[in-house]
């Protein structure tokens, strides 16, 4: 695999992270996940935007994002990802300093890295739906920043694998939140329902999309918080991602959804961001 590492093109087993960066030391960084489709990337804006915005919360120098966002399309030709689907990582630190809570006095260069990787989208969960469980969310109150500090998002998935299920969705003082790495939406008498962008939730760039395609087919939506009780008794549930495309839930701790198979709201809106996906990649 060849990676970006600090504006140059090399083999992974090739790079070295100094153990007095702050990524390695405090979490101190910022990432991003896309995907691309014969060598174009899906919602490149969107989610540059979000990097520049997770950047600017950590305060953490922004390098040139244009020029990172370039060197992603080289990073896949590199990769010989050209054709067919991919998955990038992108991950920046504040850089290397000598260990201290507080920011260096003199701000160092930030630490960039990024890898490119085949992916193939989940069609056969897609088709069949997947189970989740609730558990309460410990997560820190600025998750609208991609922050690399992901423990409690850990354990949440941890937690759901060792239950069998495909995600933790989680819980914030009686309410849903998101997913453990995902959006989650609901929908009640035809109505699709997600929580609101605040700072409790990342601001999803597929959750975005869909609200979008919600306009567009005429589906009805709210942005309100969900009840965990309510998340149960609604007629369809999916949880939303850049990897993860439209995911059914038809179960969730022991209670089905509905009748335990995807619902036509989901099914519908997975199919319309399976063709954007697959189609012109740079729409909206």
């Amino acid at each position: 695999m060849i990676t970006y590492f600090n504006g140059k093109f090399v083999p992974k087993d090739e790079v070295c992270i100094s153990p007095d960066d702050r990524g390695f030391l405090f979490a101190d960084g910022v990432y991003e996940v896309l995907c691309a489709f014969d060598g174009r990337m899906f919602q490149p804006d969107a989610h540059f935007a979000r990097l520049a915005h997770s950047l600017a919360g950590l305060r953490i120098p922004s390098p040139d994002l244009a020029s990172l966002r370039a060197a992603m399309t080289e990073l896949l030709a590199r990769n010989d990802l050209q054709q067919g689907g991919a998955k990038l990582y992108i991950q920046i630190t504040r850089g290397i300093a000598p260990r201290g809570h507080s920011f260096p006095d003199e701000p160092p260069a930030p630490t960039r890295y990024a890898t490119a990787e085949p992916y193939a989208p989940p069609e056969a969960r897609w088709a069949t739906g997947v189970r989740a469980i609730r558990v309460p969310d410990l997560r820190w109150a600025r998750c609208d920043i991609k922050s690399l500090a992901l423990l409690p998002n850990v354990l949440a998935s941890q937690q759901a694998k060792e239950a069998g299920a495909y995600e933790a969705i989680l819980v914030r003082e009686g309410v849903i939140t998101e997913g453990a790495h995902t959006s989650v939406c609901a929908v009640r008498d035809g109505v699709l329902v997600t929580h609101p962008l605040t700072h409790q939730i990342l601001g999803g760039v597929t959750r975005d999309v869909i609200l979008a395609l919600c306009c567009d087919l005429g589906i009805p939506y709210e942005e309100r918080p969900i009840h965990k009780e309510e998340l149960t008794t609604s007629d369809e549930v999916m949880v939303l991602g850049t990897t993860t495309g439209v995911m059914p839930v038809i179960q969730i701790d022991d209670h089905p959804i509905a009748e335990g198979k995807p619902g036509p709201v989901t099914l519908r809106l997975q199919r319309a961001l399976r063709t954007m996906m697959m189609g012109d990649v740079e729409a909206r």
